[in-house]
């Protein structure tokens, strides 16, 4: 078992810090995005936080957050319970591994991440969902659906990069 309080990284105003933005995705969502449709799709705001999460501290705490998000967005999915919260932990957990590698210096890399992300994510998320019996994931049309939800993922990730970072900053002494 990960023990994700390990050297104090996640203290509890930081923890604190992470729920809510767990609670503030699913609002987003399912309140908020599935208004602001983009050619009929809306783009995975908890895949994007989970991925600024690794990003910024790693793969275990990453692919946890993208775990916990993946689980609370499937409660609102008609697609297998679980199906997201693996997409979404698995995809963070690559992003905060390969993240050690990566120029940090460029402002374009919260876009390239998110897109990325975007498409590594609905890979597995189409992938894994044709296996466990949901065919009409496997169509021409999901390709579509990732694509397009890859490039909302891009456009959105500026915005939750700097969220990330907020609720992993550490606590004022």
């Amino acid at each position: 078992m990960v023990d994700i309080r390990r050297r104090d990284r996640v203290s509890p105003l930081r923890l604190l810090r992470l729920l809510f933005l767990v609670v503030l995705t699913v609002l987003a969502q399912t309140l908020v995005f599935p208004n602001l449709r983009v050619f009929g799709v809306v783009p995975d705001v908890g895949l994007v936080l989970a991925v600024a999460v690794a990003y910024s501290e790693g793969p275990e705490i990453g692919a946890v957050f993208g775990f916990v998000e993946g689980l609370v967005i499937d409660l609102f999915l008609n697609t297998p319970f679980g199906l997201s919260a693996l997409a979404f932990g698995i995809t963070a957990l690559l992003v905060g591994i390969l993240q050690s590698g990566l120029v940090r210096t460029s402002r374009w890399m919260p876009v390239l991440v998110g897109f990325g992300s975007g498409i590594a994510s609905g890979a597995i998320f189409v992938c894994v969902g044709a296996l466990v019996g949901q065919e009409q994931l496997f169509e021409l049309e999901s390709v579509r659906i990732v694509a397009f939800a890859a490039g909302y993922d891009a456009v959105i990730a500026p915005i939750c990069f700097p969220l990330a970072r907020w609720a992993l900053r550490p606590p004022s002494p």
